[in-house]
C-alpha cells in the first residue's frame, strides 16, 4: 500500500513538471512569435551603450528578458537585459532610474504589478541594439 502511495505521488508530481515545461515552451514560444512580429522587415545595427529618453516610447516587455522602445517610426531599440527578469510580465510597469537624459546598459529598473505598489527586486539593462527598416 505504501510503494503504491509512493508511486502515485511521483507520477503526480511528474505530470507538474510536464505541464510546468509545457507551459514555458509555449510562453517562449509566443514570446518568440512577438518578438519577430515586432522586428519584422527591420535590420539590426551596430549596439550601443545608450539611448536618448526624450525621443524614445516604450517600454514594451518581451519575455523576461528583452525590452523593446521606439523612436519615431524607422527604429526599434532592443535591449537584451543583462540576466532574466522574473517579475517582467504583460500589463506590468517598468520603473527605471535615470541619470540624465539617456537610458543606458547597466541602468537599473524595477517592475510593479497592475494593482500593487510594491516594486520587484533590481534587474539590469544591457546594450541597445537599433532595427531599422
Amino acid at each position: 500500500m505504501k510503494a503504491t502511495k509512493w508511486v502515485l505521488a511521483g507520477a503526480v508530481a511528474l505530470m507538474g513538471c510536464t505541464a510546468s515545461a509545457e507551459m514555458r515552451a509555449s510562453d517562449e514560444a509566443h514570446d518568440a512569435r512577438e518578438l519577430a512580429k515586432e522586428l519584422e522587415g527591420r535590420t539590426a545595427g551596430k549596439p550601443v551603450d545608450c539611448i536618448s529618453a526624450s525621443s524614445v516610447q516604450g517600454p514594451t516587455m518581451i519575455g523576461k528578458n528583452i525590452v523593446l522602445y521606439r523612436q519615431g517610426g524607422q527604429t526599434v531599440w532592443r535591449n537584451d537585459l543583462v540576466a532574466a527578469c522574473p517579475a517582467m510580465g504583460f500589463g506590468n510597469t517598468m520603473v527605471i532610474e535615470l541619470h540624465g537624459g539617456q537610458i543606458c546598459r547597466n541602468d537599473m529598473f524595477r517592475v510593479i504589478e497592475p494593482g500593487s505598489s510594491i516594486p520587484s527586486g533590481y534587474c539590469r539593462l544591457g546594450k541597445f541594439t537599433p532595427y531599422r527598416k
